[in-house]
């Protein structure tokens, strides 16, 4: 069994723990027994103790996201549907551990563990824009990724506190939201051609002004 299986294992034995528990190293012991590895296991798989354990349930989370969105048609899919998809994807795979969710969102806003949310949270915006087909390598790569971490994160939240049914509530918020960012790149081009109709005028206006003062100098 390689290390990542064996923090597979012990990552969802200890997932139920959590909800009551916490993000602590007594839910980490309680996973290592109910996955049938002795306690020393706990250092081996996650030296770093919590810090590895939510990092890795973060990769776990974003490679069953990409193995939901592998079985999709995404050839038949609007960008915009790729995306909404891999972002309740994300979410539903975590859909039986809700309360852990919670748990980590508190562990993570700890100002220590700032660095670690910020680096999750692109990894997984990251793999949603890959899988979507996202090839780009300009400034538009980080654009891309900086518009859906807001839209992945208040999704989040919104499904916390969501009890309508099948989360039904939560899936149309997330359409509404990426409704709203899908409306900037045409703002943003509105913008730019009125720049750019405005700067060759501005600036013809300029050198017409400066040859009428070199004649009357």
């Amino acid at each position: 069994m390689s290390i990542e299986e064996t923090r597979d294992k012990i990552l969802l034995a200890m997932l139920p723990h959590v909800a009551f528990d916490g993000w602590t190293r007594r839910s980490l012991g309680a996973g290592v027994a109910a996955a049938g590895f002795p306690p020393e296991m706990a250092l081996r798989a996650f030296p770093n103790g919590m810090e590895d354990v939510i990092c890795h349930w973060s990769i776990y989370s974003d490679r069953r996201m990409l193995e939901g969105m592998e079985r999709l048609n995404l050839d038949a899919m609007r960008v915009r549907d790729r995306i909404a998809a891999g972002v309740r994807l994300r979410i539903e795979v975590n859909k039986p551990y809700r309360e852990a969710v919670r748990r980590a969102l508190s562990f993570l806003a700890l100002p220590l563990n700032a660095a670690i949310a910020a680096r999750n949270t692109y990894n997984t915006v990251d793999a949603i824009w890959y899988a979507a087909g996202d090839t780009s390598t300009d400034f538009n790569f980080y654009t891309k990724r900086g518009l859906l971490v807001p839209v992945y994160v208040s999704t989040v939240l919104y499904w916390l506190g969501d009890e309508s049914e099948d989360y039904a509530a939560t899936w149309a918020y997330l359409d509404r939201r990426i409704d709203d960012v899908m409306k900037i790149p045409k703002i943003q081009a509105r913008i730019q051609d009125a720049i750019g109709a405005f700067v060759p005028s501005l600036t013809s206006r300029r050198r017409g002004r400066g040859f009428r003062r070199r004649r009357t100098a």
